[in-house]
């Protein structure tokens, strides 16, 4: 096997976990004069965690790196295959991977990730992470629409996604190409890290205050209802479209060529994609769509949505009182999605669908997932957008930015 790309990194001096102070909870310089004492992290903030150390990596972190609400993370030098996922509870990363790895593979020159096999990947940062400050990490947008399946891992953890308050240490992505193959290379960004001081909940009561004074959700569907606020906001799906003949979403071929993860606005959409229209799709009245089990579907929202500067949301990915079928696994939205004031009156959330076991039948309108809003700490100082290379900001129905736009 290659060197691991985690003995060759070397973590600066630290102090003990329980000798380290927490991440103050207010400061006098931020705007207003005061930062929440609890939420999630804005870019200002991830800028000084970079400059203080408790984001660290061999390769400096650069700027393109910081988002509004959340850090990309980057793919290190070297993949292990492995026989089989796994949660480290009681190891490290690396021991597992010793145990149950069959080959690795170099990927500084680039390097296919075969579909259907598991990899473990060392990311070239590292944390120190203070009491009262965790992370979840999600699949970038343009992952979750290739079903690359992706998640995070640390050292001695029980969860996938989820680095704790006090960890220091190596992280490490764990890929499945589930649909396509993908060529990656050192520092491609596959998978983001949001930094949570606390763990603020945000009411029921509360999105419902906040959506009359700025509406989080805009449709011009006439059946269209009230935002549904009852545990996070309600996103349905849409299978009615503009019209007889309109586009409603994308299932991908089965056995396609591999897609080389480095090339953008690239490959003709009609080699891995078969379209769905509106056409025929009446079931007892009613617009559907019938997924066939391991298929893999890219599909919009009924609704546009919006997240206000001071805030950032997640879309649960899967919830089994609505059905044995799995949605959006790239759920972070960043502050300013389809704010009003960025991009107009919402923006269509995009969502990849994947039925469990069983066929299943999705009708238009059926509420698919949950928004889940939270605050942050204080409003980033940058938005998503056109202004900062964002790709998806005025989406409709929109692949991965690695397809074509005819």
């Amino acid at each position: 096997m290659a060197p691991s790309a985690a003995a060759r990194f070397s973590l600066p001096p630290v102090c003990p976990v329980n000798e380290r102070p927490e991440i103050p909870a207010t400061d006098s310089t931020a705007p207003g004069g005061r930062r929440r004492a609890s939420g999630i992290l804005p870019s200002q903030q991830i800028h000084a965690l970079i400059a203080d150390g408790t984001i660290a990596a061999d390769t400096a972190v650069t700027d393109a790196q910081v988002q509004p609400a959340s850090l990309d993370l980057r793919l290190g030098s070297v993949a292990h295959r492995v026989r089989a996922s796994f949660l480290p509870a009681s190891s490290t990363v690396m021991e597992k991977v010793k145990a149950l790895g069959m080959h690795s593979v170099d990927l500084s020159q680039g390097a296919v990730l075969e579909r259907g096999c598991v990899y473990i990947v060392p990311l070239q940062e590292r944390v120190r992470m203070p009491r009262g400050l965790s992370g979840a990490a999600n699949p970038k947008s343009s992952t979750g629409r290739l079903d690359v399946f992706t998640r995070l891992i640390a050292d001695h953890t029980t969860e996938f996604d989820r680095v704790r308050a006090g960890y220091e240490g190596h992280l490490y992505a764990e890929i499945s190409p589930r649909t396509f193959s993908v060529l990656v290379r050192t520092g491609d960004r596959l998978s983001q890290l949001r930094f949570r001081r606390g763990n603020p909940p945000t009411s029921d009561a509360e999105l419902r205050a906040l959506n009359e004074r700025m509406p989080l959700v805009h449709s011009d569907d006439v059946g269209a209802q009230k935002a549904d606020i009852d545990g996070g906001v309600g996103i349905s799906i849409d299978l009615m479209g503009s019209g007889p003949d309109a586009l409603l979403g994308y299932r991908a071929k089965h056995h396609a060529d591999l897609i080389d993860f480095s090339k953008i606005a690239h490959y003709d959409p009609r080699e891995f994609w078969e379209p769905i229209t509106a056409a025929g799709r009446a079931h007892s009245g009613v617009p559907s769509l019938i997924l066939n089990p391991d298929d893999f579907y890219v599909l919009a929202s009924r609704e546009r949505v919006s997240v206000p500067p001071a805030y950032a949301a997640e879309l649960v990915p899967y919830d089994p009182l609505v059905g044995e079928f799995r949605v959006h696994y790239a759920g972070f939205f960043d502050p300013g999605f389809g704010y009003a004031g960025v991009a107009g009156q919402g923006t269509k959330a995009v969502l990849e669908v994947r039925s469990h076991d069983v066929p299943f039948v999705l009708e238009h309108g059926q509420v698919v997932g949950r928004l889940a809003y939270e605050r942050l700490t204080e409003e980033p100082d940058r938005l998503y957008g056109a202004a900062i290379g964002s790709s998806y900001g005025r989406q409709a129905l929109t692949l991965s930015k690695h397809f074509r736009k005819d």
